[in-house]
């Protein structure tokens, strides 16, 4: 089915001031769905409070309005331009949140406007978290024991029945705020307080917590056909407890075994396809039981997402352009691979690479912060780092966050006592992936780590792998460091400055003119979004050793 010719203008909604838990993935979204739009020859009207943006560039949409996004705002735009059709994906919970507004205001019906990409009742499914249960329970996939309550009285009875440890989630909020764990009744008056202040509905979820169980996240589109594809699946290295936009991810999953996936794609797609009668994308949130690998299902955004910024640059589908043209009517076989340009974009990425996200915190910008990871997101930005190998791929990660760490080493900034290093690591805190780091260094096992933390064993492995070498560099000069020794050392991601520092005997241009002496040099490869089975046109590269 070609695109719809009835929509002919087309009103984007940005995603208003940077704040945490939404900053300028959403502007890299909006920028993508309007050069999407203008493609077709639509013309497109954006609305975005914020002028530090691409988005609101001149050359981006046909009319760029720099308006607060209130309902009164979208309003004069509706009087002033004639608009058929509302994109409210792009600009993260608050385009989503204004778009519901107008819509109980019946300002789309009044002006002919409407909603493409997402319809209400998805968001109202997807944000209401007794809606969301109701719909999981009746199409039978699994979710944590939980109750709704619209009221203090209503939670505290509810907690009562559930039983310690809880997870308050309140409604119709972002980046996890309001929301938080109880594990004694002391603390539920509060939790329960907060959540229901910071739900504009004052309703929360009250749920059973499922700490120490293994995230994953899966990025989907799906057209009007009711295909479905999933472009990308996210491991978050920390367990529950921590916001994923808080937790270093890996891309794809790394400890999934082939079952557990099929179940989880499986269950996704059935999510998605349940949910409302829309084109365009969602992201899904499960939490796997290591011991068994049961799956319950956290939630679902109908929307684009921190997270779908993400899995676009880790796997090079353009997810917000490709969900833009299916929200004006296209189906996936329709549209070619921006990649191949060959084949089409019904297909799913194959990436034969590894993608690992780090968060980025400035707790010292923020005095008296409280700098433990929780349920309510804390980072203010994160940086991407791609390599051949998980080792390689978090020691670039942790190079590019501009804290003095070269790759994952904070030298000279140890924690010194393996018993005070193992009390530390029990609580997830911004630095955790380099004390556990220390841990593995002063000889603490895997075991026990693992048992600390409830980071798989897997991830463990591979950091004390990371342990190993630096141990066998440390042995050497300059002079006597093997070429194997080298080579494996920077197949690993250890930077040039990381091997001086470890020697002490040298600097980062010593070993640099070694290693270059020795030939041991960056090469470059694509990021094709097929894993090499199909010549690609318009990929970008990442460095590695090999």
């Amino acid at each position: 089915m070609p695109r719809d010719t009835s929509i002919k203008s087309v009103l984007i909604i940005g995603s208003g001031p940077i704040v945490i838990g939404q900053a300028c993935e959403f502007d890299y979204s909006g920028s993508q769905a309007a050069r999407s739009l203008r493609e077709e020859g639509i013309k497109v009207v954006l609305i975005n409070s914020n002028p530090a943006t691409i988005m609101t560039d001149p050359m981006m949409a046909d009319r760029v309005y720099l308006l607060p996004l209130t309902v009164e705002s979208i309003e004069q735009i509706l009087e002033e331009n004639e608009i058929d059709a509302v994109l409210p994906t792009m600009g993260g919970q608050t385009a989503l949140n204004l778009a519901i507004e107008a819509e109980e205001l019946g300002v789309w019906k009044k002006y002919n406007c409407r909603m493409i990409g997402v319809d209400v009742a998805a968001i109202n499914t997807a944000e209401d978290r007794e809606q969301f249960r109701q719909l999981m329970v009746k199409i039978g996939v699994a979710v944590a024991p939980s109750r709704v309550a619209n009221s203090f009285l209503e939670g505290k009875e509810f907690a009562q029945e559930i039983g310690f440890p809880l997870v308050i989630r309140p409604s119709f909020t972002l980046g996890g705020s309001g929301g938080g764990f109880v594990h004694t009744k002391d603390d539920l008056d509060e939790a329960l307080e907060r959540g229901l202040t910071a739900s504009p509905i004052h309703e929360v979820l009250v749920e059973k917590a499922v700490l120490g169980w293994k995230e994953y996240e899966l990025e989907l589109l799906r057209d009007q056909a009711d295909n479905v594809v999933i472009i990308c699946t996210v491991e978050n290295l920390d367990p529950m407890g921590v916001h994923t936009g808080d937790s270093i991810t890996v891309a794809p999953a790394m400890t999934l075994s082939d079952t557990a996936f099929q179940d989880m794609r499986n269950q996704a797609i059935l999510m998605m396809r349940s949910l409302g009668n829309f084109a365009g994308g969602c992201n899904v949130q499960f939490a796997l039981n290591p011991e068994t690998e049961e799956i319950i299902a956290v939630e679902i955004n109908p929307r684009v997402s921190r997270s779908s910024a993400l899995a676009s640059k880790a796997t090079g589908y353009p997810i917000a352009k490709v969900a833009s043209k299916l929200a004006i009517g296209y189906h996936l076989h329709e549209l070619k691979n921006q990649i191949t340009q060959t084949t089409s974009a019904y297909f799913e990425p194959a990436l034969d690479y590894v993608i690992v996200k780090v968060p980025r915190w400035n707790f010292d910008k923020f005095k008296g912060a409280n700098d433990t990871l929780g349920l309510q997101m804390k980072s203010v930005g994160e940086v991407m780092a791609i390599g051949r190998s998980f080792t390689e791929a978090i020691q670039k990660a942790c190079q590019s966050l501009e804290n003095e760490a070269v790759g994952l080493g904070y030298y000279g900034k140890s924690l010194q006592k393996s018993n005070d290093l193992l009390e530390y690591i029990k609580t997830p805190k911004w630095d955790r992936i380099f004390r556990i780091k220390d841990a593995l260094m002063q000889g603490i096992t895997v075991k026990t780590i693992a048992q600390a933390t409830g980071i798989d064993k897997w991830f463990l492995y591979q950091i004390q792998k990371i342990c190993d070498i630096e141990k066998e560099i440390a042995n050497h000069t300059l002079e006597s460091l093997p070429a194997d020794l080298l080579k494996e050392a920077k197949k690993n991601g250890f930077s040039d400055e990381q091997i001086a520092r470890i020697m002490r005997n040298c600097t980062e241009d010593d070993v640099y003119n070694k290693r270059k002496a020795l030939g041991i040099t960056r090469v470059y490869k694509m990021v094709d979004t097929c894993a090499a089975e199909f010549e690609a046109k318009t990929p970008y590269f990442y460095s590695t050793f090999e």
